[in-house]
């Protein structure tokens, strides 16, 4: 069994902005399940030392260099279950209001990036693998290749890298090269860091990383091409026989609708059907809409951006407003995005809400109540909110793209199989026609909508599988 140190800009229980806090939430404690010996390392953000500072242990100090100044690092941890996290403490870095999207984040990054490195030394820590996640732990791998090399410590761990979204890069200007990441310039020169002009964290992660993973295996395959490339289709293509894709699982303690406590009625295999009309009622009663057990209740819970698929969406306002049912929508994003679901709010009121921002609790309730999700993602590494939906038997109505494609299957009338439903093209005609045939199965087929309700219940979207994999990556790079 291996020893690995999963390097990330973010995960739960402590802080999350996105899909990747969830994954370091979860897999950690999956892997740790199966003999692996895990810890954590993350930045130590305000929200984190606002509500954890006294319960953090000290546990080490030393300094990094940044603009060629010895910059104090502070390391403490924590120990959730069986994993151990570690923060890195830098005020002035990362005590602010948000985690990213400042002018300075590739000087923060390759501090942490830095910090981490130096910390296995001071903690006389050597993990066989370090695993790395997106473009904010990308230089680590190369880091310790070129300047750590003389160190057979160093030079015995092996290298992991994840990609969670490839349109995000970590794409920053030459001069960081030397002055925060301590790097050679030949480095730009022979191409190995260099990116439009400047120097990629994503690449280099590529690049120098043993092994690659992305989270979901329909996804590996798409980033190999210009479409899902993000001008990076070269660099992976060379690597391809390195890479590995693997889709993320959920929390499903966390999210259980026997159990959950954010919903007021609780459902499983025996008591489905009573237990989501219940749950149904109360949303609909919480929301504003009108009190019908009988309507299709369509949810959907995202980040309003165009990768998500609205776009799609408000080609069709009025084919969706006419459809036979009611449509619940919570998220916040693009202004565009926003006002026109609050004009179709405002138009339909009794059949559609509109929640502006993030509300998790509602989220659950959401997922517990409705019949149908819809995710109509443009792209979508893996997507977390179709097994969500899946673990409350609600049947997502998806693109077929991504980890979508992979854990969504579209319903068969002849066999009854299949999960949910899906469309190919990324068409707004083809998304209401599958909205429009959904409903026609909703209201005419019932015995069918049962057998999918259940098949979505049996969905398996748990880590255990997905750990596994990791698991035989992990000990594929240690050659057992």
């Amino acid at each position: 069994m291996a020893s690995i140190l999963m390097a990330a800009s973010e995960g739960l229980p402590f802080i999350k902005t996105g899909g990747l806090a969830d994954v370091i939430g979860s897999l950690p404690a999956a892997l740790s399940d199966l003999g692996h010996e895990v810890k954590v390392v993350m930045p130590l953000y305000k929200k984190i030392a606002d509500k954890y500072m006294g319960d953090l242990h000290f546990t080490a100090e030393y300094t990094v260099s940044i603009n060629y100044q010895e910059v104090p690092v502070r390391i403490y941890s924590k120990m959730v279950d069986n994993v151990c996290f570690f923060f890195v403490q830098h005020q002035g870095y990362f005590e602010r209001d948000t985690l990213y999207g400042y002018q300075d984040d590739g000087e923060r990054f390759a501090y942490f990036q830095k910090a981490v490195i130096e910390m296995l030394n001071q903690l006389n820590y050597w993990p066989n693998i370090i695993h790395c996640h997106d473009w904010h732990t990308g230089m680590i791998p190369c880091m310790v290749k070129e300047t750590h090399d003389f160190d057979a410590r160093y030079r015995s761990i092996r290298f992991v890298y994840t990609i969670h979204n490839l349109a995000f890069q970590g794409n920053f200007g030459p001069e960081m090269l030397d002055s925060c990441l301590g790097l050679p310039y030949y480095l730009l020169d022979n191409g190995n860091v260099r990116f439009d002009g400047g120097i990629s964290f994503m690449k280099s992660g590529i690049l120098y990383s043993d092994k690659i993973t992305t989270v979901s295996p329909t996804y590996s395959q798409e980033i190999l091409t210009p479409q899902y490339g993000e001008h990076l289709e070269a660099v992976l293509n060379m690597r391809k026989y390195d890479l590995w894709g693997i889709v993320n699982g959920i929390d499903i303690k966390l999210w259980n609708p026997a159990t959950d406590p954010e919903i007021p009625y609780h459902f499983d295999k025996v008591n489905l059907k009573a237990g989501k009309a219940l749950d149904k009622k109360s949303l609909q009663a919480e929301l504003g809409l009108e009190q019908n057990p009988d309507v299709m209740l369509v949810g959907c819970v995202s980040r309003l951006t165009w990768q998500k698929g609205f776009y799609l969406m408000m080609e069709q306002l009025a084919a969706i407003s006419n459809a036979p049912i009611q449509l619940v929508i919570l998220g916040s994003g693009e202004s565009k995005i926003e006002d026109a679901f609050r004009e179709l709010e405002n138009s339909n009121k009794g059949k559609i809400a509109f929640y502006k921002g993030y509300n998790e609790s509602l989220a659950h309730r959401i997922y517990a109540a409705s019949d149908l999700f819809l995710m109509p993602s443009l792209f979508e590494p893996c997507g977390l909110s179709q097994l969500c939906s899946l673990r409350y038997a609600t049947l997502p109505l998806v693109r077929e793209t991504g980890g979508l494609k992979d854990t969504v299957a579209p319903y068969n009338e002849y066999d009854k199989s299949g999960n949910g439903f899906s469309f190919a093209a990324y068409n707004a005609n083809d998304l209401v026609h599958t909205l429009y045939y959904a409903a026609d199965v909703f209201y005419n087929r019932k015995e069918d909508w049962d057998t999918l309700m259940t098949n979505a219940l049996n969905s398996d979207v748990s880590w255990e599988k997905s750990a596994r994999t990791y698991s035989l990556l992990y000990n594929e790079l240690m050659g057992q």
